[in-house]
């Protein structure tokens, strides 16, 4: 199947993304491996961008990651991802800071056939991992916000049609990540990405991008540089070729943990960096090497023209949610139907959960999915009440969240109380409660701690505390197990980085506490480190930090530009006392992280994010 299979295909009517030639080559390859005939890193190598990447556990244990372009599946999909779950996985799937949804422990046998299935609903793996093009992402309400300039999901679909299985893709230095966004509220993080299109319009009306650069966080915090105040939006595929180019030829091949294009840039300097950037553009535009992207899709998505299914019954809902078995190791999703939601309790959901489309009559509505898990028959349930109640089609978010669209106004009570029956009906979307959180060390090899572990720790605590939601106007947290930001937690309000402290020969599970980071239209902010607190005293410490913004914010100050703005000294003072540990104060708990039953013995293995 052709990478490009029709560029005037957009919008629910996709085609598939997927080869089963694809497939056949990894059976062949793995054949090869089992053989001998390939060595461990040229394996590793090619399964990485097939989407297969190894868990930390010594037995046969991979974790297989599903791209979602722009965050764009159906319910006919979401089916297929339930049976992989239950079949292959733990009986539930992740979601991602990327808008892909991956599973766990899955055998390396088991992969082969869970791609088959992905393949008849048009869903690939390709390229989801490894040093290559990573799934393209978009504001997950492109097509329906009531702010866009113009629905981008249509220019990320033919970017990633252009790009998947392209020469260049699976050839470069290190990973590559591109973002688009058509609303003046920055909802795909842009400033962090390698390089990303922020819709505009022109004087003429004519639809363009400005682009940006060179973005990233881990060891190096880098917001986007400007690459294009304006490019007409027929030029895309020229820029990412370009861009493209220059970052396979002049990249760093050999120094896993600076090779992203950001180090490239900065060791070539902008300007260098820029000729090398325009020389490639130019020659991509002579003798028409690289095309123009030639569509003129709708600025919005239409109306769609459907006859919903019929939904399910909240006793059925429930019955089927209580009885699918989940099971670890490791946190597993805690389901707990709701058959008898209150006025005050829907009046709170629709008020956090839901926002209205640009067309007339019909809301978005968020699903908020705790740590981003969803077992397989929430999954079944999600896209049948999108075929009873939406379009037929689910939006994932970088929050870990989904998004339901095309919702009449007039349904949103019937969805919500089906929702709560699947135990999907919490409230506070988008809000601090509402916490991001990577796989940490549960299945990773470079994370240092449980992050999953804190995630649902600072979820329930909050959740107890809706007077600390409402206080924390527009703060959000994000926890990593390890430097590299899965969690994205360089771009909280409140971002937490785990890693270890020594007391005696003893290890305890701490954090870094990282305040102020953000993301607007204009570029990413990082965080400021504040402090190193022992892992059990997290929920203390974001009592602290929203009893501080509460007291010193200044009038319609939201949390995210107080901590941007407040002097790190005075936030380092208010956690002094936390981070104060030595042994003749500890009681056993400390010693164990989060979510674990053991004592703390953390083991950093050998990643294979630069692989």
């Amino acid at each position: 199947m052709p990478a490009i299979d029709d560029q005037t295909t957009h919008g629910r009517a996709r085609l598939s993304f997927a080869s089963v030639a694809d497939i056949d080559e990894f059976v062949a390859t793995l054949e090869k491996y089992e053989r001998g005939e390939i060595t461990p890193d040229q394996w590793r190598a090619f399964r990485l961008v097939r989407g297969t990447y190894a868990q930390r556990q010594a037995e046969d244990a991979q974790m297989l990651r599903i791209k979602f372009p722009q965050g764009v599946l159906t319910a006919d999909q979401f089916d297929v991802l339930a049976e992989i779950g239950q079949r292959y996985s733990r009986g539930f799937g992740h979601i991602t800071t990327r808008q892909n949804i991956q599973f766990h422990f899955v055998k390396l046998h088991d992969v082969e056939p869970a791609m088959r299935m992905l393949a008849e609903v048009g869903v690939t793996t390709r390229e989801a991992c490894g040093n290559s093009v990573r799934n393209i992402t978009a504001c997950p309400y492109a097509g329906v916000a009531a702010d866009e300039r113009f629905d981008v999901t249509p220019y990320g679909e033919a970017l990633t049609r252009f790009l998947l299985r392209h020469r260049l893709s699976a050839a470069l230095p290190r990973k590559f990540k591109i973002a688009l966004e058509g609303c003046p509220v920055d909802h795909a993080v842009t400033g962090i990405h390698d390089l990303a299109f922020l819709a505009l319009l022109g004087p003429d009306g004519g639809r363009g991008f400005r682009v940006t650069a060179g973005g990233g966080t881990a060891i190096l915090c880098k917001s986007a540089g400007l690459l294009h105040e304006f490019l007409p939006a027929s030029e895309i595929l020229r820029v990412a070729e370009a861009v493209l180019r220059v970052f396979h030829r002049l990249g760093d091949y050999k120094h896993k943990q600076r090779n992203r294009m950001k180090f490239m840039i900065r060791e070539l300097g902008w300007t260098r960096w820029q000729e090398e950037y325009d020389r490639e553009l130019a020659a991509c535009r002579l003798g028409g090497q690289v095309p123009t992207l030639e569509i003129d899709p709708p600025a919005r998505e239409s109306k769609p023209e459907w006859i919903k299914d019929p939904s399910p019954g909240l006793g059925e809902i429930a019955s089927r949610v209580s009885d699918q078995h989940v099971k670890g190791p490791g946190i597993v999703p805690t389901i707990v139907p709701v058959l008898q939601a209150g006025d005050e309790a829907y009046a709170r959901w629709r008020v956090t959960n839901t926002r209205p489309q640009k067309q007339f009559g019909y809301v978005m509505a968020t699903v908020t999915v705790p740590l981003g898990d969803l077992s397989s028959e929430q999954m079944r349930v999600v896209g049948e009440l999108s075929r009873a109640y939406g379009d037929g089609s689910v939006r994932v978010t970088p929050e870990q969240d989904l998004v339901l669209r095309w919702v009449n106004a007039c349904d949103v009570r019937q969805l919500y109380r089906r929702l709560s029956a699947a135990g999907l009906g919490l409230a506070y979307a988008c809000s601090v409660a509402d916490v991001t959180s990577c796989p940490g060390a549960e299945s990773c090899r470079l994370a240092v701690t449980q992050s999953r572990g804190l995630g649902r720790t600072l979820e329930d605590h909050l959740r107890a505390r809706p007077d600390l939601i409402a206080a924390a106007d527009g703060a959000s947290i994000k926890v990593s197990g390890c430097p590299n930001g899965c969690g994205r937690h360089h771009i909280a309000t409140i971002g937490f980085q785990g890693s270890v402290r020594r007391v005696g020969s003893r290890a305890v599970p701490q954090y870094f506490v990282m305040v102020g980071g953000g993301a607007t239209a204009s570029g990413a902010s990082f965080g400021r480190l504040a402090a190193k607190v022992p892992a059990r005293r997290m929920p203390e410490v974001v009592d602290r930090l929203i009893d501080l913004y509460t007291r010193e914010r200044q009038p319609g100050e939201s949390a995210t530009e107080f901590f941007g703005r407040i002097e790190i000294e005075r936030v380092k003072l208010a956690l002094v006392p936390l981070e104060q540990f030595n042994a003749e104060d500890a009681v056993p708990e400390d010693y164990v992280d989060l979510a674990e039953s053991g004592e703390f013995a953390p083991v950093v293995m050998e990643g294979e994010c630069s692989a």
